[in-house]
């Protein structure tokens, strides 16, 4: 198709057809005829209405001798205000704001010609007001009508050009949201949607209607037939609704087994980064209930902007989404190191696409590589180090302790020395609630890392301020619950529950990031910051919302099945260590642990026991190693079953 033909509408009217042009050719002359003849139009009348349209000989020539010098003007000021770049089908309150701009500076410019020349070179006031008046109606007009015939050209492709193909919408919600998207439909060229109807949960809109279309009641009433006979498809246009009442809506439209989407969340929304018309389906965090986090952005970047950033592990879904927002901040340079190179290139294309080229450097290297990352510190010489680099996968670092041991704590320490001895303002590791009195590998591992760090900052030989933070599981993360619930529905099922009483808590990596991000701007040094998770999730809950979500019912469409508790899992995590002793930070979703760590030198010590046993000691003999040092771990051995509920010890 060539360029002038997609810019082209064809408009069909009963009899005729009328096609408009957009292409950039057509746009400049197009739009100075239209000026134009508007402006020409309303001089003359502005004339007519003062002489009660009883024109002589001698006001017509006064007319078009105004006329020869006033059009102009105009015309070189609209052209200022950007009037000729812009196409004549698209208008709306910022292009009427520049046209009555224009327009009101021409008129003072003729006014002061008027006053200047004692009324001989210029209409006289009547005429210069009423001629700024109808000049601003026939341009608008213009305008509107151009837009209208823009309008038109979906409506004849979908709704009315093909009898019957159109979708039938139902949008819940009759708020800003809902009227922006309705609004946005009617225009979007490829959109084959006819919004038929509003449902609403406020009472005082029901039998009203919003442009044009009525709002019939709350939303049960899709659980009547004759309602639901209507409606092919709803769009949940509450983005600001609580997740209680999002929950309710998406069972009762599970009832009436009517297909569904969303808009975007209000965060995603208030970033101006999508529109209202950008539909998604719901997702399980939209059920979860948690309230948007507001961060004390002011703080976070004041400690980025301008500086030099390392983010370990930067290609995983905790440190990838840390890449993002710390480059928003205004780092100076963002350093990715990732030793997985597919990983580090789907985040490096990211930030690429986003506008960060020229900020980050990225390393495909392995943690443990001293001399490797030795020289990146020397040569990059990052004044923030986070550490999100980590293996991270309960059930299978129970049959390879050795290699959890390697990259968690060895990995950690090593890095944690690197910032250090290179001038590391601050060094973040990316902890996990699994740390708290340690069932698994994983666990006994991170909270192994948690103490070398805590040491290391107690010891307090240089100028860098060591933290840890622990938060729990995060929404859509690679090897989480959700992606493999997912997986199994999309099999048909079953879906594998371990336990039917087992929780975890539950956040959504942008949520866990920024608060990351807090805690590490709030840091003294040998602080572990522990994120307020909200309340735990019935992991059994979540299974049969995934389910539902898929227009499925669970135990008649999938089967939910338990399992039995894999290795190294508990019935639910804990809070705190007994010992450790929590105090408030300046952030109400933060908390902030301080215990009396090991010495530095006792830590050592066990890493130099633990590290020729790696290759050569059996998984049961590096967890009772482990046990040695982490004594609140309690391993599972081989032989062993999965089991035991854990005591939730609070520290008042």
């Amino acid at each position: 198709m060539s360029s002038h033909q997609r810019q082209s509408i064809r408009i069909d009217l009963p009899g005729s057809s009328v096609v408009v042009n957009w292409s950039p050719a057509y746009r400049l002359p197009a739009a100075l005829i239209t000026y134009t003849s508007g402006l020409l139009f309303s001089i003359w009348l502005a004339y007519g209405i003062r002489s009660d349209f009883e024109i002589t000989q001698s006001q017509l020539a006064a007319c078009l001798r105004a006329a020869a010098w006033i059009i102009p003007l105009k015309l070189l000021l609209l052209s200022f205000s950007g009037q000729f770049s812009g196409i004549l089908g698209y208008f709306s309150l910022p292009d009427l704001k520049r046209i009555t701009l224009a327009l009101g500076a021409a008129s003072l410019l003729i006014a002061a010609v008027w006053t200047v020349s004692g009324g001989r070179a210029a209409p006289s006031q009547g005429v210069i007001v009423a001629d700024f008046l109808f000049s601003l109606l026939a341009l608008s007009g213009t305008r509107l009508g151009f837009r209208r015939l823009r309008e038109m050209q979906p409506s004849r492709n979908g709704r009315k050009g093909a009898a019957g193909s159109s979708t039938r919408i139902g949008i819940l919600g009759a708020g800003d949201a809902g009227a922006s998207l309705a609004l946005e439909l009617s225009r979007s060229a490829a959109a084959d949607l006819e919004v038929v109807a509003f449902f609403d949960d406020d009472p005082r809109k029901w039998k009203s209607q919003v442009h044009g279309i009525p709002v019939l009641g709350g939303p049960e009433l899709l659980l009547e037939p004759e309602r639901r006979a209507r409606i092919e498809r709803v769009i949940i246009a509450m983005p600001s609704a609580p997740a209680r009442r999002i929950r309710e809506i998406v069972e009762i439209l599970n009832t009436a087994r009517v297909k569904y989407e969303t808009v975007p969340s209000l965060g995603q929304l208030a970033t101006g980064r999508v529109k209202v018309s950008q539909l998604r389906p719901v997702e399980i965090q939209d059920l979860l209930g948690r309230d948007p986090v507001q961060l004390d952005t002011h703080h976070i970047q004041e400690m980025i902007q301008g500086r030099v950033v390392l983010v370990t592990g930067a290609g995983g879904s905790i440190g990838s989404e840390l890449c993002r927002q710390i480059a928003s901040f205004g780092a100076q340079r963002l350093i990715l190191l990732e030793q997985s190179e597919v990983q580090m290139f789907q985040i490096e294309q990211e930030l690429i696409e986003l506008g960060y080229q020229g900020t980050i450097v990225p390393f495909v290297a392995d943690i443990l590589d001293f001399v490797r990352m030795d020289s990146i510190f020397a040569a990059q010489r990052p004044e923030l180090v986070f550490h999100a680099a980590a293996h991270k996968h309960v059930p299978m670092m129970e049959g390879h302790p050795d290699e959890a041991i390697k990259n968690n704590v060895f990995g950690t320490a090593q890095v944690a020395e690197l910032a250090e001895k290179h001038g590391a303002r601050r060094f973040v590791m990316i902890s996990t609630d699994k740390a708290i009195n340690p069932t698994n590998v994983m666990g006994a591992t991170k909270r192994m890392a948690e103490m070398f760090v805590q040491a290391l900052a107690w010891q307090r030989n240089g100028s860098t301020r060591f933290m840890a933070v622990r938060f729990g599981n995060v929404l859509g993360s690679s090897g989480s619950v959700i992606p493999t619930f997912k997986n199994q529905i999309a099999a048909g099922g079953p879906v594998k529950v371990t336990h039917p009483e087992v929780t975890r808590y539950f956040m959504t990596i942008p949520e866990a990031v920024g608060l990351v991000l807090q805690s590490a701007a709030q840091g003294e040094g040998g602080e572990i910051f522990v994120l307020d998770m909200g309340k735990p999730v019935k992991i059994v809950d979540l299974a049969r919302q995934l389910i539902e979500l898929s227009g499925l019912r669970p135990g008649e469409d999938i089967e939910i099945q338990f399992v039995g508790l894999r290795p190294g899992e508990k019935l639910y995590e804990e809070l705190c260590h007994v010992g450790e002793a929590f105090a408030p930070t300046h952030h109400p979703k933060i908390m902030r642990f301080v215990a009396t760590p090991q010495p530095l030198t006792t830590v050592r010590e066990f890493l130099r026991e633990i590290l020729p046993r790696l290759p050569v000691a059996s998984p049961d003999e590096l967890k009772a190693l482990l046990q040695k040092f982490v004594p609140e771990y309690r391993p599972q051995f081989s032989g062993e079953s999965p089991g035991g509920e854990p005591t939730l010890q609070r520290v008042a």
